[in-house]
């Protein structure tokens, strides 16, 4: 396996869903050390300070996937859920699921009523979240107790890791939004002893239930440039819009998100760049959705904000799919911005 796809496959295994990001914060840190000073904010989001001259860049990438949280187990030994993050009903059903114990991971599979038992007119309808239960293969509540199922636990989808195709598609979990950490980590990886600006490499906890992580870090970082970087919408598929929204034409420079209007003179500065570097890069919006770029432009005075997003396929799901080009174009264009921002360059971005 490529080098790059087995660091992929590692940092999309790990569970952590919103509020439970523990165990990613902790590869995380152990990766970085020695690259960085890494510190964590009260919430649990990761800061990793790159120099100390300059201008304060804050790039982030949010730690937590969606998942559930297992609410209560009925006698029988089914387990209720409550969902964390934005979930589609119809791709939940008859889906393998790790449910996460202090013992060990109890496989899950997702069920309702048999087909055969709900109206024929009813059957046409996406089936609501609230009607799904959780299947661990037991019998009782006193046996699912047993496995160490508790309420409060984290369930993440069950993990399958595969290079497809071509070597250049890579499907897995949690693409939203360890792709954007994964990103973060190989741009401070690979800056140099960087003497221009601070970079701050940040991983952040519970965008996915309100950006709460960037909030918090955004508060502690108190940057001058703010940038995330999360998972974006891929719309080359039949019926979609492949526009500006595909796999493998480079990272997607966002022209508006539902959480933030970017700054005008950074977004035209980045693209620039791109273009100079003949770093492909496509312009997408996205209408209903945001990224943590939404609460970092607002800590303190404000910062001039972007979002950076990698066309991905089949988001908020078990499987989604990325483009191997479109992460190591995003890190190029990244590091190409970090290199050419120091104080002067803000001054203009700041100037009427």
């Amino acid at each position: 396996m490529h080098a790059s796809h087995s660091f992929l496959k590692t940092i999309t295994s790990i569970p952590g869903v919103p509020g439970n990001e523990v165990q990613v914060a902790r590869y995380i840190k152990s990766e970085l050390e020695g690259h960085a000073d890494i510190t964590q904010d009260y919430l649990g989001s990761v800061i990793a300070k790159k120099g100390n001259l300059g201008p304060k860049i804050m790039i982030a990438g949010h730690m937590d996937e969606i998942g559930l949280l297992i609410t209560s187990i009925t006698k029988e030994g089914f387990l209720k859920f409550q969902t964390l993050g934005s979930w589609f009903s119809q791709v939940m059903l008859a889906q393998v699921w790790d449910v996460i114990t202090d013992k060990a991971t109890v496989k899950a599979v997702t069920g309702v009523k048999p087909p055969h038992m709900i109206p024929v007119e009813q059957r046409k309808q996406a089936l609501p979240v609230e009607q799904m239960y959780l299947d661990i293969g037991v019998a009782s509540k006193e046996e699912a107790e047993a496995l160490g199922i508790r309420p409060g636990q984290m369930v993440v989808p069950h993990h399958v890791f595969e290079v497809l195709g071509n070597g250049k598609y890579l499907l897995s979990k949690a693409w939203d939004n360890r792709i954007g950490c994964a990103v973060v980590m190989e741009v401070i990886r690979r800056l140099d002893s960087n003497e221009r600006n601070t970079v701050y490499g940040t991983f952040t906890v519970q965008e996915e239930v309100g950006l709460r992580g960037a909030k918090t870090s955004s508060y502690v970082v108190h940057p001058d440039i703010a940038i995330a970087v999360d998972a974006g919408i891929a719309a080359d598929v039949p019926n979609g819009d492949a526009i500006e929204q595909s796999l493998g034409k480079g990272p997607q420079i966002l022209l508006y998100d539902s959480g933030l209007i970017p700054n005008r003179k950074l977004r035209r500065f980045v693209i620039d760049l791109a273009e100079q570097e003949k770093i492909p890069y496509q312009e997408a919006y996205i209408p209903k959705g945001r990224t943590d770029a939404g609460n970092m432009h607002l800590a303190h005075q404000g910062a001039l904000a972007l979002s950076i997003t990698i066309p991905t396929r089949h988001l908020h799901s078990h499987t989604s799919i990325i483009h191997h080009d479109d992460y190591e174009h995003t890190i190029r264009l990244l590091l190409k911005v970090i290199e050419k921002l120091d104080r002067k360059r803000l001054d203009q971005l700041l100037a009427d």
